[in-house]
């Protein structure tokens, strides 16, 4: 019997439980609204280590080690780890697992790693080829600026349209055993170009794959926005969490009531000067692992879709004048039994 629902949505056969989940973050990120529900708060961006990359695969190592501890199965019964990064050749992910000695799935979806990883890892355990499996993905302010934009020395003026970059990592167990919290299917998204250009405004760039998914999710399911108590996006912030409610509204599709997003959750606008809000592959991974995951065990939200948006660009795509062509996963998240 096909699992797959209209033109991209799969429904899982047996629902995915997530064991356990785990955050590490800066110290920016501890100073805002979230920063009590972090399991980690480091206050040294280098974490000890000798350059900033060194120090986000520090923050992989140190998710990925709590979030094994927090779930109670050893190491050695995770089946794969399926980790991203926004670092050339995913090294954040590669250096800060490679102790792990576990067969690695490496992806890159930009900042929707956290989707793209919790939809492979289910569908790895729905069809039988996996017990446990570890997802993480991580960013670091300083390597994101160092590799896209500029030099921290420069000390370049960020326009409003910017993003700040989340130092974090984000992991999560699932397992076949289930538990409280389960994932049950979800929409893999196309890339869609806006035609965007300025690698400072992502958000519009992000917009447009955020709405195809939503959309596509939706109307392959029969559903309405209200089946869910949220829809939370990834990195779109002010910008873009703004266009894609026009983009939505003018399909007749509105969720202005129930729509959510990381890169807006994570920070205070007013009083820690990230502009446009949060970004990166840790920002959606540790507001989930550390906000959203913990509501839904405690009752406090039902279901949620879950849609990690990705900006597909590289230092090299944007010094050769390419548009920013973007993604988003949508992951459908409940509590059991509802």
């Amino acid at each position: 019997m096909s699992k797959k629902h209209g033109k991209q949505t799969v429904v899982f056969g047996k629902p995915v439980g997530i064991a356990a989940t785990a955050s590490v973050v800066g110290a920016k990120e501890g100073q805002g609204p979230l920063g009590t529900s972090f399991d980690i708060v480091e206050d040294d961006m280098m974490l000890g280590q000798k350059s900033w990359e060194a120090a986000e695969s520090q923050l992989v190592k140190k998710a990925i080690d709590l979030c094994v501890k927090k779930s109670n199965t050893a190491l050695s019964s995770f089946d794969y780890i399926i980790a991203g990064d926004l670092l050339n050749q995913n090294v954040g992910s590669v250096f800060g697992l490679l102790e792990a000695a576990r067969p690695y799935l490496g992806i890159f979806g930009a900042c929707s790693a956290m989707g793209e990883g919790l939809a492979l890892g289910s569908m790895l355990i729905d069809g039988g080829f996996g017990d446990n499996i570890l997802v993480a993905a991580s960013s670091h302010f300083c390597t994101a600026e160092k590799q896209f934009r500029y030099p921290l020395e420069f000390g370049s003026q960020s326009p409003p349209t910017a993003s700040w970059t989340v130092t974090g990592a984000g992991a999560a167990a699932l397992s076949h055993n289930g538990g409280d919290v389960v994932v049950t299917g979800c929409t893999i998204g196309k890339m869609i170009d806006m035609g965007v250009k300025d690698a400072s405004n992502m958000g519009a760039a992000m917009a447009g794959a955020a709405a195809d998914t939503i959309m596509t999710h939706l109307q392959d399911k029969n559903l309405h926005p209200s089946h869910y108590d949220a829809i939370i996006t990834g990195d779109l912030g002010y910008v873009g969490s703004d266009l894609l409610l026009q983009l939505l509204k003018k399909e007749g599709i509105d969720i202005s009531q129930n729509h959510k997003d990381c890169g807006i959750e994570i920070f205070d606008k007013n009083t820690q000067d990230t502009q446009n809000g949060g970004s990166g592959c840790g920002c959606c991974a540790t507001v989930f692992a550390s906000h959203f995951y913990p509501h839904l065990q405690s009752e406090r939200l039902s279901r949620i879709l879950f849609v990690p948006t990705g900006a597909l660009m590289s230092p090299l795509s944007v010094q050769q004048g390419k548009s920013i062509p973007s993604i988003a996963h949508a992951v459908v998240i409940e509590r059991r039994g509802i």
